[in-house]
């Protein structure tokens, strides 16, 4: 078995004087689509700040593909989409990518690569911001693939999209995920559960569980993962 893609040990994060993340202990396997769901406000944004090394901890440790967070080395070999798309909006789809791939110092058929691996190829020649929300979601996603990252981390990519976008974007992960990279993807939305390998439930900077959703289920003798985690509030 591979080694767990991402670890974390007694992590304790705190902002403006309030504990955002309290002890958080944490395993990623590699290979899998790992969903960490949470209500609005619980620390997932936190979490994976802590994971790609742009937050301050204050104790704690955590590895990413076996080295610390926030490494050199770890800066081709991870991608990283927050919730608003950080893409310029006056730029077409292909300026874009093309911009960011000089950036990066990526090969430039990559460009066209990732366009096909999101979708995008009749749309590569329009402005981002003539674009659905969801075209635009993929061109921060195209963005993010452009090193072919071993690691995604995605902070609530679905956030504001309908459930045809929102099917249809899962579809891009599992994709994804059968070539071979891990990726770790945060939601409020609790039916999106049935699209990951594993669920990661949070609530108030503290991890509730982490199971294959079969698993959680048995567990808790919940019938859905929304129900599983009520219970385990109430526990």
């Amino acid at each position: 078995m591979p080694p767990d893609a991402i670890t974390i040990a007694d992590l304790v994060v705190d902002r403006g004087g309030r504990r955002v993340l309290d002890d958080v202990s944490l395993a990623v396997r590699a290979g899998s689509i790992t969903g960490l769901l949470g209500p609005s406000g619980c620390g997932k944004s936190t979490l994976m700040r802590s994971i790609v090394g742009v937050q301050i901890v204050a104790s704690g440790n955590v590895s990413v593909l076996g080295e610390p967070a926030g490494s050199a080395g770890l800066r081709r070999r991870v991608g990283y989409v927050t919730q608003a798309p950080s893409v310029y909006l006056d730029l077409s789809v292909g300026e874009n990518l093309g911009y960011f791939a000089r950036v990066l110092n990526s090969p430039a058929e990559r460009v066209g690569e990732v366009v096909r691996t999101v979708g995008l190829e009749e749309e590569s020649g329009r402005v981002v911001g003539s674009l659905s929300g969801g075209q635009r979601a993929r061109v921060s996603l195209a963005t993010a693939l452009l090193n072919a990252p071993e690691l995604l981390v995605l902070d609530e990519p679905t956030v504001g999209l309908d459930p045809v976008l929102r099917t249809e974007l899962w579809a891009d992960f599992r994709r994804l995920a059968l070539a071979g990279t891990t990726l770790l993807v945060s939601s409020h939305v609790m039916d999106e559960a049935d699209r990951c390998d594993v669920i990661v439930l949070m609530r108030d900077g503290r991890i509730l569980a982490c199971d294959p959703r079969e698993q959680l289920l048995a567990r808790t003798g919940a019938e859905d993962v929304e129900s599983a985690f009520l219970q385990l509030v109430g526990s």
